[in-house]
C-alpha cells in the first residue's frame, strides 16, 4: 500500500474513533466531526449570510408571536440548554428549514397555510427536531468523510472515473437520511406538541395540509412547465395512508399531560390577518399579465398567455411550450453612459447588429441583436438597454428555434417597448395580495369567493387549500375563514 493510501486510511479511521457523540434525542453513538460550540458558531455564520440573501418579513409582532411558539417547544425538548432562534422570512415559498446550533426559519408562504396555532407548532416542533437529533451535522460528518473517501478512491486509481463513483456514493448516502430523518423530526415534533400540551395529532393535520399543497403545486408545475416549489419534507403519501407516519405521532400521546389545550385557531388566524400573501411589494407585483413594481416604479406588460417566473435576480417569461425565453434584470447605474454605451459595453461592439433606438418616453433606451449563449445553446438574442432612475434594466430575449423569428421578435420588442414609470393611479396596483380573515355568510362558496379575487389562475383550489378545505370542502356559516385580495 502507497503512503498516501496509509495516511488516508489512518485519517478516516482517526476521524471515525475520534467523531463518536452521544444523540441527544436517542442517547445512542453517532458519527459527528463537529463539537456543539462548532456547531453553535457554524449557525451563527450561515444565519447571518442567509439573512443577507433571505429577508426577514416586517412584522415585528409576528416575529414575536413564532418565536414565543417556538421557545416553548424548545425549552421542552431534547437540547433545552440551546438558545434557539426563531426567524420569519419574507418569501412566498411554502418552506421552513434549520440550520445546526438552533437556527429555525419559516416563510410567511407556509404560515398562510396553517389554521391554527398547534399547526404553527407542528411545522416548528420538526424543525426543531432536526437540530435536537443532529442531523445536519451527522449529514456534513459523512459528506466529509465521503470527500476523504473519493480522495483515497482517486488517488489510488488515477482515474476520474473513480472520483465520480465516489461522488455519487457520497450523494446516494447523504440522500438515504431523507426519509428517515424527516420521519423522526414528526416524531419529535408530535412529542414536542405534547409536552406543551397540545394535541400531537395536529402533526397529522400539518403533514395533510403540505400533503395537499405539494399535490397542487405539481399539478401546476405541470402545466407551466416548470419545476414544483414544494416543502422539503419527504411526503411519501397522503397521511391518512401513512401507517408509519401514523405510528410515530401516535407514540407521542405518551408524553400528553392530563389536559390538552386549545389548538388556538383563532388567535393563529387574528396574527396573521392582513399577511402579505405571493410576492410582496419588494419583489413586484404581477397582476394578471401586468407586472408593476413599487420601489422601482416601473410597469410592463408581458405577452398573453406566458407564465412569468419572478425570480431572486430576475424576471423570466416564456410560452407555455418553453419555445422562447424573455429576462429582464436590473443593476445600479454606476457611470453617466448612455444605453447604446452600456449595451456595446456588456457585449462588444462588432457582436451588435441590427442597432437602434427605443422610443420610450421619458427614458433612454437601446437595442440590438447579438449572438449569444441562452438556455436553448448559442442564439440570436433580442437584446435591450433601458436606463430609468439610476437603474439599468437589461432585457435578454430567444427563440429555442435557431434564430429569431420575425413574428416572436415583434413580440419581444413589444414588450420591452411597453416598459414605463409607474403612474400616480396606479401606486395601488403595486401593492401586495394580503390574506383576509372574514366570517363566513349563508351561501358564502369558495367559488363565490373567489371571484372576488384578482387571482390568475385556480382562486378557487388556492381559498380551499389556504383553508385546510382541498379538494372540495365548502365553508359552513359563522366560520372564520381567510381570502386572498
Amino acid at each position: 500500500m502507497s503512503r498516501t493510501l496509509l495516511a488516508s486510511l489512518f485519517l478516516l479511521a482517526f476521524a471515525a474513533l475520534s467523531g463518536c457523540a452521544t444523540n441527544p434525542v436517542t442517547g445512542g453513538q453517532d458519527f459527528v466531526l463537529m463539537t456543539q460550540d462548532q456547531e453553535i458558531a457554524t449557525g451563527r455564520q450561515y444565519h447571518q449570510q442567509l439573512l443577507q440573501q433571505h429577508p426577514t418579513y416586517e412584522d415585528p409582532r409576528l416575529q414575536a408571536y413564532v418565536s414565543r411558539i417556538g421557545d416553548e417547544l424548545a425549552r421542552n425538548s431534547h437540547r433545552s440548554e440551546l438558545v434557539f432562534h426563531f426567524t420569519v422570512l419574507d418569501s412566498q415559498d411554502v418552506n421552513a428549514f434549520a440550520l445546526p446550533g438552533g437556527y429555525v426559519y419559516i416563510t410567511r408562504g407556509i404560515m398562510a397555510y396553517m389554521n391554527s396555532e398547534a399547526e404553527l407548532a407542528g411545522v416548528l416542533g420538526h424543525e426543531i427536531g432536526h437540530v435536537t437529533a443532529r442531523h445536519g451535522v451527522r449529514q456534513q460528518s459523512a459528506a466529509t468523510v465521503t470527500g476523504i473517501l473519493g480522495a483515497v478512491i482517486s488517488a489510488r486509481a488515477g482515474s476520474q472515473a473513480a472520483g465520480d463513483l465516489s461522488n455519487m456514493l457520497g450523494t446516494a448516502l447523504i440522500r438515504g437520511y431523507g426519509r428517515e430523518h424527516e420521519l423522526e423530526a414528526d416524531r419529535l415534533g408530535a412529542e414536542y406538541l405534547a409536552r406543551v400540551g397540545y394535541d400531537p395529532q395536529e402533526m397529522l393535520g400539518v403533514v395533510g395540509i403540505l400533503k395537499d399543497q405539494e399535490e397542487f403545486e405539481k399539478q401546476r408545475a405541470a402545466e407551466e412547465g416548470r419545476e414544483p416549489r414544494i416543502y422539503h419534507g419527504v411526503f411519501a403519501t397522503h397521511p391518512a395512508n401513512d401507517a408509519r407516519l401514523q405510528e410515530v405521532v401516535r407514540a407521542a400521546d405518551r408524553f400528553k399531560g392530563s389536559a390538552t389545550r386549545s389548538a388556538g385557531r383563532d388567535t393563529y388566524l387574528g396574527m396573521i390577518d392582513g399577511m402579505v400573501w405571493g410576492p410582496g411589494e419588494k419583489q413586484g407585483v404581477l397582476r394578471g399579465r401586468d407586472f408593476y413594481h413599487r420601489d422601482l416604479g416601473i410597469t410592463l406588460r408581458f405577452p398573453q398567455d406566458w407564465r412569468v417566473e419572478n425570480q431572486p435576480d430576475r424576471l423570466l417569461t416564456l410560452p407555455r411550450d418553453g419555445s422562447a425565453m424573455l429576462q429582464l434584470t436590473v443593476e445600479p447605474l454606476n457611470e453617466r453612459l448612455t444605453a447604446r454605451q452600456l449595451l456595446e459595453s456588456k457585449f462588444k461592439t462588432n457582436s451588435l447588429r441590427e442597432g437602434r433606438a427605443l422610443n420610450i418616453p421619458g427614458m433612454d433606451g437601446y437595442t440590438a441583436l447579438a449572438t449569444l449563449n441562452t438556455p436553448f445553446g448559442q442564439r440570436a438574442t433580442r437584446t435591450a438597454v433601458i436606463v430609468h432612475d439610476k437603474n439599468v434594466y437589461l432585457f435578454l430575449a430567444a427563440s429555442k428555434a435557431d434564430g429569431v423569428r420575425p413574428q416572436q421578435d415583434t413580440l419581444f420588442l413589444a414588450t420591452i417597448e411597453g416598459f414605463r414609470s409607474l403612474r400616480a393611479d396606479e401606486a395601488t396596483l403595486a401593492e401586495s395580495r394580503r390574506i383576509h380573515v372574514i366570517t363566513a355568510k349563508a351561501g358564502d362558496t369558495f367559488a363565490r369567493l373567489a371571484r372576488d379575487t384578482d387571482l390568475n389562475q385556480h382562486a378557487e383550489e388556492i381559498l380551499r387549500l389556504l383553508n385546510g378545505m382541498y379538494p372540495d370542502g365548502e365553508p359552513t356559516p359563522g366560520q372564520r375563514i381567510k381570502i386572498i385580495k
